[in-house]
């Protein structure tokens, strides 16, 4: 697999609430760990044991370092991450009892372009599946998505957040995986296979016009962050493996469960052996 995308380093706070309008209130936790969209789905379908390069951007600082540490020790191909001269992504995460918020600072991952995405041409014609996500430029994705629609390498779009990538990606995906939120602004678009992710409800499945409802195993949640990046990977795997796209999501699920049980995004990424345990 091939993923283009983005690699933010992540910095969590566990907070017992919101804070509203100017206020200051004290958190109970912090984490930090590497993240960013692009990054955690590479890791995900590598802990699942398939081969992955990721294509993206670090900056020349030691968050990006760590970052590169971290693909390395998952097994990720990081030979298309380029280093370059400004500050690596950064997301700054709060976990409070009913969800968790997210604010990202692109920073290096503005500097993945077509050429650099032109590179990795090769791998993205000869893999299984491209991933992508919406943390990238538009420009970036698109030449992705087309190189692999030309090579009738299979496209698994994730438009999280939903921004100007989608228009430029949605009409070469194969599969789409959105949020309840994100599927509100797909309008009109209806991808061959469309899943929605529902949290602890599981996440129902739209091939043509039947739509299958799955139901998630039931676990304690440490914390969210990274379980729809979880769900993307273990989608990707199976639904290579298998071609069904039913039994994929029925993987995915158990994968996100898994990952919500444990701190931090890529820390939280399934093996075989964790999906089993849920």
């Amino acid at each position: 697999m091939v993923v283009v995308g983005s690699l933010n380093y992540d910095i969590s706070a566990w907070v017992p609430r919101r804070p509203q309008l100017d206020e200051t209130i004290h958190g109970t936790r912090v984490e930090e760990n590497a993240g960013g969209k692009g990054a955690n789905q590479a890791v995900a379908a590598a802990r699942l044991k398939a081969e992955v390069t990721m294509v993206g951007c670090v900056g020349t600082d030691a968050r990006g370092n760590f970052l590169l540490t971290e693909l390395d020790a998952a097994g990720v191909n990081r030979d298309h991450v380029s280093k370059v001269d400004t500050s690596t992504g950064l997301a700054l995460i709060t976990v409070d009892p009913e969800d968790v918020s997210i604010v990202v600072v692109a920073g290096a991952n503005g500097e993945l372009d077509r050429e650099r995405v032109e590179a990795a041409a090769t791998e993205i014609a000869s893999a299984d599946a491209l991933l992508l996500q919406g943390e990238v430029a538009a420009e970036a994705a698109r030449t992705a998505a087309v190189i692999a629609a030309a090579s009738s390498t299979l496209v698994v779009f994730n438009p999280a957040p939903f921004n100007e990538v989608a228009s430029q990606v949605l009409p070469l995906a194969d599969v789409v995986v959105v949020n309840r939120y994100e599927a509100k602004q797909l309008g009109d678009s209806r991808p061959p296979i469309l899943v929605t992710t529902l949290g602890a409800d599981g996440c129902e499945v739209r091939v043509n016009q039947e739509v299958t409802r799955i139901d998630a195993p039931e676990v304690e949640v440490i914390d969210p962050t990274g379980a729809g990046d979880a769900f993307v990977g273990a989608f990707a795997v199976a639904f290579v493996e298998t071609g069904d796209p039913i039994a994929a999501a029925a993987i995915a699920v158990r994968a996100g469960a898994a990952a919500v049980s444990s701190a931090g995004a890529q820390p939280g990424m399934p093996t075989w052996q964790d999906i089993d345990r849920v």
